[in-house]
């Protein structure tokens, strides 16, 4: 399927309207909270990968090496690679860009195979994307937010721009601005992009001693800039805390409890949690939640056709407590292959994956249909919250972003090795889903933001304005102000994810006519927030107002 290029509006980067919700199928409302609209059928590939952009598109791809996709190239872009191990020539497009506003995609032109690959925004928007298979192992493309619809609005690749290869492996924004590459199918190591100090690769042995044989479970690992600036890496079952300036562990964590692997192809998922108290960033707290994945054993007995019931735990660590300590906590259901969305108000969102067996091709059984809601302030025993069903079972190779409007985008699953739509127990979804989230049931709840206007660079440590709207009654100690960073999503794992609660610097002024003021400060430095694109929120009593974009730098 196609959409015609003409309907594809064209956003100004600074003026971007409200979002509407496009519904094409009628919600479904039974067993909990949320919402659920499918918002196209097909967009002719599968949504293996998904990074927001700050002009409200979203970048999509999957790999070349499927066979013929659903999405025509435009006439005579057809992709001629003669190391490809499916069509040597293939007038189909494996990635595509989908437009939050309008509802629309249109196909894109990725040159070399994309498969498991991994990425994040450079800090002027741009998406860098890294390795991936066969002949785009050593690959990094970009693509730059733009308006049109053309050739200069497409990916652009360099060849042999890493220096190790790089498949199933995460990528992180660091605070002076490079990435970090870490990992992937046999390489022990990390390296830099851009490459313009340090060409090197580093050796990391934590990688090889996550490493089970045969196995592996320390793909894709979890990784999060911590608030000194070190790394934490998370890899099967145990985490370190990684000075990468100067390649040294300056932290070993606590196994976790159980020793069950959560990392690739025992796929669970982590999430940074909300950081908060951000004025000074020695006394702010930050926690990992890490939720589902497979018991030991679990690939090797789906490969015997033995579905092992998947892990139905979360275990929560403070990472900069002096002696932390895994905290586990029991999921409504198990799940392996989840994803795991930090909603505008801090909560976590859990959705997509299977009760039962392990990543990797037809592994998975039990699609789980219902999403979570985990509040991680409140108390242990009432986090949880069971939300409504989809009707799409999203397996292995699915993913989740959050928008702009406080919707969850939803999309991929296909646990074949190439486009399958019949014959099996979970075809190939090439279907795109919004998740609403019940914060999203009153329009008059939600706050209003007036200013500042999209696209408003802020630097470290600035003091600024926000004004907005609301005709409820106003609690200021239930106003909060949170800035979202958007995630590159894939194989469970949302790299760069975090969200920040922005101090107040005073008391929230009436200026009458149900408008609003209130004086925040940005963090501080780029250890808490490195310099990129966020996502602005005002958040009143958990209902986020629609985003607007920032640039801190």
């Amino acid at each position: 399927m196609k959409t015609n290029n003409n309907s594809f509006m064209i956003v100004s980067f600074f003026l971007l309207p409200v979002i509407q919700l496009f519904i094409m199928a009628s919600p479904t409302d039974a067993g909990g909270g949320g919402r659920w609209q499918l918002l196209q059928p097909s967009i002719g590939i599968s949504a293996m990968h998904m990074q927001l952009l700050n002009n409200d598109r979203v970048v999509i791809f999957d790999r070349t090496d499927f066979g013929k996709s659903n999405l025509s190239l435009p006439a005579g872009n057809c992709r001629r690679d003669p190391s490809e191990m499916a069509l040597k020539v293939d007038c189909t497009a494996h990635s595509a860009e989908y437009n939050v506003i309008t509802n629309t995609f249109r196909p894109l032109s990725v040159q070399t195979d994309v498969w498991c690959s991994s990425g994040s925004l450079m800090p002027d928007g741009t998406l860098l994307q890294t390795g991936g298979f066969n002949d785009g192992e050593r690959r990094v493309r970009n693509f730059k937010p733009c308006s049109g619809t053309g050739a200069s609005c497409d990916w652009k690749e360099v060849n042999m721009a890493l220096a190790a290869r790089r498949w199933y492996a995460t990528n992180h924004i660091l605070p002076d601005g490079r990435q970090i590459i870490i990992g992937g199918r046999r390489q022990f190591n990390y390296e830099f992009y851009p490459k313009s100090s340090d060409k090197n690769v580093h050796s990391l042995p934590f990688l090889v001693q996550t490493n089970d044989k045969g196995i592996e479970n320390n793909l894709y690992p979890f990784v999060f800039l911590n608030v000194d600036g070190n790394l934490f890496i998370f890899a099967n079952n145990r985490a370190i805390l990684l000075d990468y300036a100067r390649n040294q562990v300056v932290r070993t964590y606590p196994q976790i409890p159980g020793g069950d692997p959560r990392s690739y192809p025992s796929t669970g998922s982590a999430v940074l949690l909300p950081l908060k108290n951000i004025i000074n960033s020695n006394n702010v707290e930050a926690e990992v939640l890490v939720c589902g994945g497979a018991p030991k054993g679990s690939r090797a007995q789906a490969e015997k056709g033995i579905f092992l019931p998947a892990l139905n735990t979360c275990a929560r660590l403070k990472i900069t407590d002096p002696k932390p300590n895994w905290v586990v906590e029991t999921m409504p259901s198990a799940r392996v292959m989840g994803d795991m969305v930090i909603l505008p108000n801090g909560n976590v969102l859990i959705v997509n994956g299977a009760g039962s067996g392990t990543a990797a091709w037809e592994l998975g059984r039990n699609p789980v249909l219902n999403p979570v809601i985990y509040r991680p302030g409140n108390k242990i025993g009432s986090r949880f919250e069971l939300q409504n069903p989809t009707k799409i079972p999203r397996m292995y190779h699915s993913t989740a972003v959050l928008l702009r409007d406080g919707r969850v985008l939803v999309g991929g699953s296909n646990p074949h090795i190439g486009y399958r739509f019949s014959g099996v127990l979970f075809p190939t979804e090439l279907s795109l889903e919004a998740f609403s989230p019940s914060y999203l049931e009153n329009p008059n709840l939600r706050p209003t933001i007036v200013s500042p206007g999209s696209q408003t660079q802020l630097r470290h440590s600035q003091k600024f304005t926000v004004g907005f709207r609301f005709s409820g009654n106003l609690n200021p100690n239930s106003l909060s102000t949170t800035i979202v960073s958007p995630s590159f999503t894939t194989h469970s794992f949302s790299m760069n994810q975090r969200l920040l609660e922005l101090p107040k610097t005073g008391a929230v002024r009436s200026l009458g006519k149900s408008t609003y003021q209130v004086e925040i400060t940005t963090p501080s430095s780029g250890n808490l927030a490195p310099s990129g694109y966020y996502l602005l929120f005002v958040v009143h009593q958990e209902i986020p107002s629609q985003g607007i974009w920032v640039h801190i730098s």
